[in-house]
């Protein structure tokens, strides 16, 4: 699944960034971005946005090459390290520095990092079980569950069409979860469970915006991953929770030395989350979120792509129309919510 700090579209800090005037934003542009920014900005977001999507596909298909050898808390000890030297580098080198992972709200970050890792451990086990493009697809249900929350715990107000595109997307889940096939897929639950609690993790992300960059979240919640899974693995490093069954192995098998040849698909999965992250961040800062947020899909075609080239899978019919019914409708939430935003902000 696209990992969290990519989900960062519509925290409170890049919110302000949206709607402050193209001056506004050059002024605060970095040198070297600033005349690429001056010439299209526009372009340059959708860019970034692209970029950093691709570069996330490929965290999945590290994750899913990985879990049949490895325990999950160790593959994520592995990517977290890598993530956050990346995270840390740049840290250093940028104008703020170590200051800006300072945070007077350490409990509301326990929270999210524990929402963030439940929800990707979750996606991880069903992943591994799953077709790469079906798994993705369900992840892609988020804007949809996003918009049900919005209703539940913020009180919006929704209309018809997008009441209409969220009926529609929560039928492409059920298309996906196959229950016609004699029993509903543990798997695909358990990537839609990681979808819910990933659209929770947004909206806790939307509250803390307005004190919190995405650099100091994107920080605690390595620092969290870290943490659970050294204690995972001192618990049950060992293996001595280890069954026969493949998502139990997965949790629990015993941590083994990567062999040299696996190196690079641990640091793949680690600097795809630094690194994507980090793009998506910059589009969300320089581009308005309606017209980035569609072409973060691009994940989808990735993940056909990457499920037929390494791992000899295609989607059925079947699949093509869960597929077809969850992208369309959560493209279509976010044009709408971009329509909604826009009329606010006219008013």
């Amino acid at each position: 699944m696209l990992p969290v700090n990519h989900w960062l579209v519509w925290t409170g800090a890049d919110r302000r960034r949206q709607v402050m005037s193209q001056a506004e934003q050059t002024r605060r542009a970095g040198p070297d971005d600033l005349d690429l920014m001056a010439r299209n900005p526009a372009l340059t977001g959708i860019l970034f946005a692209t970029g950093g999507s691709l570069i996330f596909s490929a965290n999945d298909v590290a994750i899913k090459f990985l879990s049949g050898g490895y325990a999950l808390h160790q593959v994520i000890l592995i990517r977290a390290f890598v993530a956050l030297a990346f995270i840390l580098t740049v840290i250093r080198v940028s104008e703020r520095g170590f200051s800006q992972i300072a945070t007077s709200r350490p409990r509301t970050h326990l929270l999210r990092v524990a929402i963030v890792m439940v929800s990707n451990v979750t996606f991880f086990v069903g992943l591994a079980a799953m077709e790469l493009a079906d798994a993705v697809a369900v992840a892609y249900v988020s804007p949809i569950v996003i918009t049900l929350l919005s209703i539940v715990v913020l009180g919006e107000k929704v209309g018809p069409r997008r009441w209409a595109a969220v009926i529609v997307g929560m039928v492409g889940v059920l298309v996906m979860l196959r229950p016609g096939a004699g029993a509903i897929q543990p798997a695909a639950l358990l990537v839609l469970f990681s979808a819910v609690l990933y659209a929770s993790g947004n909206l806790l992300a939307r509250h803390m915006g307005g004190t919190e960059s995405a650099m100091t979240l994107s920080f605690y919640v390595q620092i969290g991953f870290i943490i659970v899974s050294t204690a995972m693995g001192l618990w049950a490093g060992d293996g001595h929770l280890a069954t026969d069954n493949a998502l139990w192995a997965f949790l629990f098998r015993p941590w083994i030395w990567p062999p040299l040849a696996d190196w690079p698909v641990f640091l793949a999965t680690g600097l795809s989350v630094g690194i994507g992250g980090l793009m998506v961040t910059q589009a969300y800062r320089t581009t308005e979120a309606g017209l980035i947020a569609p072409f973060e899909y691009v994940g989808m075609p990735m993940a056909i792509f990457w499920g037929l080239v390494v791992f000899g899978t295609f989607p059925d019919a079947v699949a093509w129309l869960g597929i077809a019914l969850i992208c369309g409708s959560g493209l279509y939430v976010i044009w709408r919510e971009t329509v909604r935003r826009r009329e606010s902000d006219a008013a």
